[in-house]
């Protein structure tokens, strides 16, 4: 997550997503540079606007939080409802997060 992290970091200077722009932020914050992972992050983001990206992820509608589960009812099925719905918006904002990479 932290390469992803310093592509939208040097993205939102105004600096290209290379490999050795990424293993030097991810260096400068303190993290043991791994080339392999910096080179999927540039490979996945490569023809992808991530300003544009961002833009449409800002404008998307944003899924609610789950409210407070209610007391147990007598059959017990109300909690499983509830983790159903939880696990499809986890599912959701999974999907959300391919959109990154193209």
């Amino acid at each position: 997550m932290e390469y992803v992290y310093a592509a939208l970091l040097l993205d939102a200077a105004g600096k290209e997503v290379t490999e050795k722009s990424l293993l030097e932020v991810v260096k400068a914050a303190g993290i043991s540079p791994d080339e392999a992972r910096a080179k999927a992050i540039v490979t996945s983001l490569k023809d992808v606007n991530i300003k544009e990206v961002i833009k449409n992820a800002q404008a998307a509608p944003v899924a609610a939080a789950p409210s407070a589960a209610p007391a147990q009812g007598a059959a017990g099925a109300k909690p499983k409802e509830e983790k159903k719905e939880e696990k499809k918006s986890e599912e959701e904002a999974a999907g959300g997060l391919a959109s990154l990479f193209g």
